[in-house]
């Protein structure tokens, strides 16, 4: 039975979207036990998504015309039908969070660095993770335990037990 971390379903639903999207994203946050418990359930779904179906991908090729009027063959790379799907329904679930830009880096620069990402955080689940973990479970011959939770201790002020999950 589902945790119901003494909030309403909607709060509930929206917590839990924050902390998986956060999770995937930096690759560690630092929360409560029965937070922990149910974010890890949700992140290895999203991280299970995307190792299924990364390698799903269909090659185009199109004609178009260039500027001096000569007719061109390009190639597209565009997701199949199960990366599609699993792409969808990470969009749906996770939220969307925006790549930072560096200290030292010009605003142009970062235009340029982020322009064909719409959708970072799902990019870096398709092209980091779900090669990794792929790989892992060949390797292993297992799927799942993407993430691991370290006990902290109690916190000061309200004693409630901390700790660190965290992508392995």
């Amino acid at each position: 039975m589902a945790r119901k971390l003494g909030k309403r379903t909607d709060q509930r639903m929206h917590l839990l979207r924050n902390q998986v999207s956060e999770l995937l994203w930096y690759g560690r946050i630092e929360t409560t036990v029965d937070r922990a418990k149910e974010v890890k359930r949700l992140a290895e779904k999203m991280v299970t998504l995307g190792v299924k179906s990364y390698d799903d991908i269909v090659t185009t090729t199109k004609t178009k015309t260039n500027a001096k009027g000569e007719k061109v063959a390009v190639e597209f790379k565009n997701d199949g039908k199960k990366k599609l799907n699993a792409r969808r329904q990470m969009m749906s679930f996770l939220r969307d969070i925006k790549e930072a830009q560096g200290e030292k880096e010009s605003k142009t620069a970062y235009k340029e660095r982020t322009r064909d990402i719409k959708h970072p955080l799902i990019e870096k689940v398709f092209n980091e993770y779900a090669p990794k973990y792929a790989g892992r479970k060949e390797e292993l011959g297992q799927g799942g335990g993407y993430t691991r939770i370290i006990k902290l201790g109690a916190r000061r002020g309200d004693a409630a037990e901390m700790v660190i999950i965290e992508m392995v």
